[in-house]
């Protein structure tokens, strides 16, 4: 009898603290672009106005249901009704005017903007909104230090303080990933402009060779952050747009998600006539993005994307063209009726778990694959390529001689595989507009390309103020190459393989707290630039063995923070990137060329943001963002041959770009943006006898948002570019050389006045 009342007297207890535990709330609170959870966020119960704050990890524990608001700084505030014995996963969408106060994962060690010893932008999803969101082209040129060219909507070249200015065809020298998937190819190439910007909801680029752990690229990191679906919501939405051009654009959103998991899927299809000859874009997307939470340990991210893309291709014309005809297409690529056509995906699952408070581990697997057919006047390019990799790191903290240190540890292995194969293009031996014809084949080739990077970096409190930041890595890159076409007397093997050394890049920065609205830092870093195997061929079918790969250090002082009473958020750095073996790309033939290591280069740069709310009321509110470039890059060596291009300016890049930009708000749903860009003239030969003008763009948009019933919204707008009708370049094909007693090629003509209209609805159910 007393044991039976002593276990009735246990299991009574145990019934106690099992209800009582029940009658709590629980939650984690993470960022809603990239999920990472957010320490110190104040929750406060609207009705009783107590207060409790979520701990490092994010997570929080409350006692009573009721209407809470959860407030950060950096951060827009949210309030959420909850309810007892309930588990939640709550949001919070960052602030664009707090942005040096938001939590970044540039280096996979969560802390704020503001303390990083990185210079650091981020392009948020309003800046993306208030784009015509078809071409990233409009978003990036208002980054400090960001210069992107566009020929066409498939041609691009984006720079990041001057690197990457010198590659003829798209963008090099820069390192990109979507979420934790690669999209930098074996070769160093990299390509983002087919992404649909109405899945991407933040972009954070990192500039300059400061980035260990994604692979310490000279030019930098851009990261594309792909769009969450919100927890515990349904919602589709729809937009359709119309624009100058014979633009039609539809895209449609879907949002499903319960408390613990969320899908997004977004699909857009877009067209445009183009406003040249030969310049027809048709774009379909397809993305999936979705988020599992697992109790507090565990978390798997899924993430897939599909582009199906053709589009032709007017090519470069010259200055008599440009001025007098713009709208013309290249004779030879209107006459080929030249065009890209293809196929890209991919698709990555990450699973991370926190072991315990003080260690984590996210471990991605990624494969991604593009097929593409391209006929061109000289020949026709078939291409595919395959791609698969792992990612996996450690992220922990803890403390060493009492203060805290924060780490993160970890390595990326990389294959690809490309199979490419030209053809003649006999296009010439038929009618006008017959368009490309395929011939005999040219080449056949099989190339592999391998990588691995190893990572370490650590931020050390060693003063209460003062943050100390180390990191390295090592990167080890090789490629080999299988000539498949059939050896003759004027096509020689050229089969074999090119292996680097492996390569380390430290890097040393260090952040002071001056006072608690004002930060600066320091730091000094190594990176380099991989060389693609078709650099390393020489006319006679060898591989060049001795061409090194560019390598470069980065100094860099900055200061980030907030002024008058934080009216005026700003930041500035200065920089200086010194590299060595500038790899040239010498024209053997029209459309032939060998890399060769021809000097030095020394890139000196003042970068400046400012950002201040001119009017804020709680109905009305103005905005306004400056941002200047200012650069001085030379050829600190460069002897190319018999030419000696020593001190001159490097070529593809203007010195000088001005950013305005006034956003305005009204509680009516009235809103609305107008840029002013200032863009210097740009070096066009690297004797820097023949530059572009410098020009003057002005883009507005307005649009009017409204709450039609408690379910369905409404946003309709309007857009125009280039509203006084600038006639510039573009973008520049640097020292292009002329054939058959033709004129070089060098510009791809800007779009003249443009406008863009269309109305936007979402339902949530």
């Amino acid at each position: 009898m007393y044991l039976l009342k002593k276990i009735i007297f246990i299991l009574s207890i145990l019934s106690y603290f099992n209800g009582y535990c029940q009658l709590k709330i629980t939650g984690i609170i993470i960022d809603s672009d990239n999920n990472i959870k957010l320490p110190s966020v104040k929750i406060t119960n609207v009705k009783t106005e107590t207060t409790v704050t979520s701990n490092q990890k994010g997570y929080f524990q409350l006692t009573e249901s009721g209407t809470y608001s959860f407030k950060k700084v950096g951060y827009i505030s949210k309030l959420v009704s909850l309810k007892m014995g309930s588990n939640y996963v709550i949001q919070l969408n960052l602030n664009p005017n707090q942005i040096n106060e938001v939590v970044i994962f540039g280096n996979h060690i969560p802390k704020k903007l503001k303390k990083s010893t990185a210079s650091i932008s981020i392009i948020s999803s309003k800046e993306i909104e208030y784009s015509n969101n078809l071409n990233p082209v409009s978003i990036l040129n208002k980054t400090p230090g960001v210069f992107m060219q566009t020929g066409a909507l498939n041609t691009n070249r984006i720079t990041i303080r001057g690197i990457g200015s010198r590659n003829l065809y798209g963008t090099s020298k820069i390192r990109a990933y979507f979420k934790d998937i690669p999209l930098t190819n074996g070769s160093g190439e990299t390509n983002i402009e087919d992404f649909e910007l109405g899945a991407i909801s933040r972009l954070e680029i990192i500039k300059g060779a400061v980035s260990s752990t994604f692979g310490a690229g000279l030019g930098g990191t851009i990261n594309l952050i792909p769009k969450q679906g919100v927890f515990n919501k349904q919602a589709i939405n729809n937009e359709f747009l119309l624009g100058s051009f014979g633009l039609v654009k539809s895209l449609t959103s879907l949002n499903l998600s319960s408390k613990f998991n969320s899908y997004k899927m977004v699909y857009s299809n877009t067209h445009s006539d183009g406003y040249r000859e030969n310049n027809k874009y048709n774009r379909q997307t397809f993305t999936l993005s979705s988020s599992h939470f697992f109790k507090k340990k565990d978390e798997l991210v899924f993430l897939t994307s599909f582009v199906n893309l053709k589009a032709f291709i007017p090519s470069s014309i010259n200055k008599t063209n440009f001025v007098n005809n713009p709208k013309s297409a290249a004779f030879t690529w209107k006459e080929a009726m030249g065009f890209e056509d293809s196929k890209r995906g991919v698709l990555g699952l990450s699973w991370h778990h926190q072991f315990n408070t003080n260690i984590k581990q996210v471990t991605s697997i990624f494969t991604s694959f593009r097929k593409s057919y391209e006929p061109r006047p000289f020949n026709i390019l078939s291409e595919t390529t395959l791609a698969i990799g792992i990612r996996s790191r450690l992220v922990g903290n803890g403390k060493l001689f009492d203060k805290t240190i924060n780490w993160t540890a970890g390595g990326e292995l990389f294959r690809d595989t490309l199979k490419s194969e030209t053809f003649e293009n006999l296009y010439e031996e038929y009618p006008p507009n017959t368009g490309s014809i395929k011939g005999n084949q040219l080449s056949n080739f099989k190339e592999k390309r391998n990588y691995y990077n190893m990572f370490f970096e650590t931020n050390y409190d060693i003063l209460d103020k003062t943050t100390l930041s180390i990191g390295i890595n090592l990167n080890k890159t090789s490629y080999t190459l299988k000539d498949r076409f059939p050896i003759e007397e004027n096509n020689p093997d050229q089969s074999g393989s090119f292996k680097y050394k492996t390569i380390a890049s430290p890097k040393f920065g260090i952040s002071q707290s001056l006072t608690k609205h004002l930060n600066i830092f320091t730091s000094i870093s190594h990176g380099f630039s991989p060389i693609s195997l078709n650099e390393t061929l020489l006319p006679d079918g060898q591989i060049n063995t001795n061409l090194n790969p560019e390598t470069g250090w980065n100094f860099e002082v900055g200061s980030r923070g907030t002024a008058f009473d934080n009216k005026l958020q700003f930041s500035i750095s200065i920089y200086r990137l010194n590299i060595k073996n500038l790899l040239v790309a010498r024209r053997t033939s029209e459309d032939q060329f060998i890399g060769v290591n021809a000097g030095k280069t020394q890139h000196d740069g003042i970068e400046v943001a400012l950002n201040s709310p001119l009017i804020s009321k709680k109905n009305f509110k103005i905005n306004c963002s400056t941002n200047l470039t200012l650069n001085n890059y030379k050829f600190k060596e460069f002897i190319d041959g018999e030419n000696d291009f020593s001190g001159n300016n490097l070529t593809g890049v203007p010195s000088k770009v001005f950013n305005a930009i006034i956003d305005i708000n009204s509680n009516s749903g009235i809103y609305g943006n107008l840029n002013f860009q200032y863009v210097g003239k740009i070096p066009i030969t690297d004797s820097n006898t023949l530059y572009s003008d410098s020009y003057n763009l002005t883009n507005c948009k307005i649009g009017f948002k409204k709450n039609l019933n408690k379910s369905l919204k409404m946003n309709i707008f309007i857009g125009l570019n280039n509203i006084f009708d600038t006639h510039y370049a573009s973008q520049i094909l640097i020292n292009a050389t002329s054939f058959n007693d033709s004129a070089p090629r060098y510009y791809y003509p800007g779009n003249p006045v443009n406008y863009y209209s269309g109305i936007n609805f979402n339902y949530t159910f």
